[in-house]
């Protein structure tokens, strides 16, 4: 299990995280980035300046509490550079520590100055033609993976988390648990790789410790000062300071006439490691930290607030107050236990491309000339052809380039628009034209240059786009006519506040509006044809009518004289 990582997040394709990754480490897929953790050096910058915060890093905190609450004696190996995080007098945090269950608490220090005499010894022992510090595990990583030639330059002794852990778990027991605490992400990854050989059983950084002092609602502040378990190791504490290694090995190193060195930066080790591995540095002791500003610079010290030269002062300070102690200092290193490492190549192998797939690779990102790549850095690479390797080999994707993109965005928007038989007008807050597309420009008989920059109402009457814009309420659907460009629109008004724009859509309707005033045509004249038949029809009635009354009443009068003479009313 990788120890560090992103977590899932709205990706918003900045590509930071990438930029800021010296070995492009990072895998996009799906718009989703993650760490390959076979090409990482684990220095843990990317996810310090994620603006999602996206971190995903593996905890021992749960472990190290289990461990307190089970009872065993539990030991911190305080790295110096607490003095720049935690805001305090020193031995306040030592006092929090303790409170928090720990039985001992050491400085790292301590295996420093172990290490420091290591370095001298195998410098006196081993002739090199150049001599590369190991203390920093993701400088150590960056040789193992990128620069296997230089290998045997690094000095195989352990780091002084390593070696504090062995002379802690020497005097105190194999049971003893041992707890690093510090400022660097990949020192969880080297207390992996040393985890068979039970000498650090966790490893927190300050802000996990931080969080846990927090959550037990300590105040730091109201504590009593309290002193280390360990007399103070003067020239030890200087290991997090950019050439603090250098200065704690002293006169016997100057004794070697070496050329000293210290690097501090993933891209300056690159540089350093480039210059040794061609054969341009010799006779060269290179003091090699992958944090810029060494230790103090490391992504958990970045993350609480303060500037790195504050930091670096209050670490300053607190190494010469140490000074000032008339105690012993015990530099001997122990015989019996044993100091030694060794590094392996852990070479990252990448298949190369050929020109074809480059070529079509580069089509599919928009690049079919030469002027077409931009080579701007932005997705993360520092040239499109390197930028195609990364999609060759799936860790990139083709829309990461984000200008291909651009162009592709605005051409289909442009298309849209120039196609579009809608009358579409941008105004800006001042009702000038600011866009207007040709549907626009041949209903309004104008072209764009005369038109642009210049008030809509040169055209059309702006009180419906003044509205829109002061009252920030659409206009939808709205019929209106200009007679005199022959149109009726529906109008479409929209205002844009951050761009303090107005955005006007406008379907001309003339041609159904004529198509309806035909279409009433017809359906009066078919009224009025129906009346006329209707009323011929009535008088038709009528006429009838009136016949069959005058036809009745005859009828009635004979009828009526016939019956009179039937029943001999007749006088005649």
């Amino acid at each position: 299990m990788s120890n560090i990582n992103f977590s899932k997040a709205d990706c918003k394709n900045c590509y930071k995280c990438l930029r800021s990754c010296p070995v492009k480490a990072i895998k996009f897929e799906n718009e989703q980035a993650t760490i390959d953790e076979v090409r990482c050096i684990e220095c843990g910058h990317c996810l310090t300046i994620c603006p999602q915060n996206a971190r995903e890093i593996k905890s021992d905190l749960d472990t190290v509490k289990k461990a307190i609450n089970s009872g065993k004696k539990v030991i911190a190996s305080l790295a110096p550079s607490f003095a720049g995080f935690f805001d305090v007098q020193k031995g306040k945090v030592v006092s929090a520590l303790k409170k928090l269950g720990f039985s001992i608490v050491e400085e790292t220090a301590v295996g420093a100055e172990i290490v420091s005499e290591l370095y001298n010894e195998y410098i006196k022992e081993n002739k090199r033609d150049a001599y590369i510090t190991t203390s920093c595990p993701s400088a150590n990583y960056l040789v193992e993976k990128y620069f296997k030639e230089i290998i045997p330059y690094l000095i195989p002794k352990v780091s002084p988390m390593i070696a504090h852990g062995k002379l802690l778990k020497d005097k105190f027991g194999q049971d003893a648990f041992v707890v690093f605490i510090g400022p660097c992400l990949a020192k969880k990854s080297e207390f992996d790789s040393f985890s068979k050989e039970n000498i650090i059983d966790a490893v927190l950084t300050f802000d996990e410790l931080n969080c846990w002092i927090s959550e037990l609602h300590i105040e730091i502040s109201d504590l009593e000062e309290e002193k280390f378990n360990s007399s103070p190791y003067s020239k030890g504490q200087g290991f997090p300071l950019g050439g603090g290694i250098i200065e704690a090995m002293g006169e016997e190193l100057q004794e070697s006439k070496l050329t000293v060195i210290a690097v501090s930066g993933m891209e300056e080790c690159i540089d350093v490691f480039n210059s040794i591995q061609s054969g341009d540095l010799k006779g060269v002791l290179i003091e090699a930290s992958a944090c810029k500003g060494s230790c103090i610079g490391g992504p958990v010290m970045i993350k609480n607030g303060e500037n790195y030269y504050t930091k670096l002062r209050k670490v300053r300070n607190y190494i010469n107050s140490r000074k000032n102690y008339n105690e012993p200092v015990n530099t001997e290193v122990p015989k019996d236990i044993n100091f030694n490492r060794e590094f392996t190549e852990k070479l990252v192998r990448k298949v190369i491309a050929t020109e074809k797939e480059i070529t079509a690779i580069m089509k599919k990102m928009g690049k079919y000339e030469l002027k077409d790549e931009l080579n701007c850095g932005v997705c993360g690479y520092n040239t499109c052809r390197t930028k195609a390797q990364a999609v060759f080999e799936g860790m990139a994707e083709t829309n990461m380039c984000l200008h291909y993109m651009r162009t592709k965005a605005e051409s289909l928007a442009n298309e849209i628009v120039e196609s579009t038989a809608s009358s579409v007008i941008l105004l800006d807050g001042e009702m000038n034209v600011r866009e207007i597309n040709p549907a626009a420009q041949s209903i309004f008989k104008i072209q764009s240059q005369n038109i642009l920059g210049k008030p809509i109402s040169l055209l059309i009457d702006d009180e419906d786009f003044k509205k829109v814009r002061e009252s920030g309420e659409s206009i939808i659907g709205k019929k209106v006519a200009y007679p005199n460009y022959g149109v009726v629109f529906i109008e479409n008004i929209v205002y844009l506040p951050k761009q303090d724009m107005v955005l006007a859509s406008m379907i001309n309707i003339i041609g159904e509006e004529k198509n309806k005033k035909e279409l009433m045509k017809v359906k009066e004249n078919t009224l009025n044809a129906a009346q006329e038949v209707i009323e011929k029809q009535m008088r038709v009635a009528q006429e009838i009518a009136s016949l069959l009354g005058e036809t009745t009443a005859e009828t009635k009068i004979i009828l009526t004289k016939l019956k009179k003479i039937v029943a001999g009313e007749d006088g005649e």
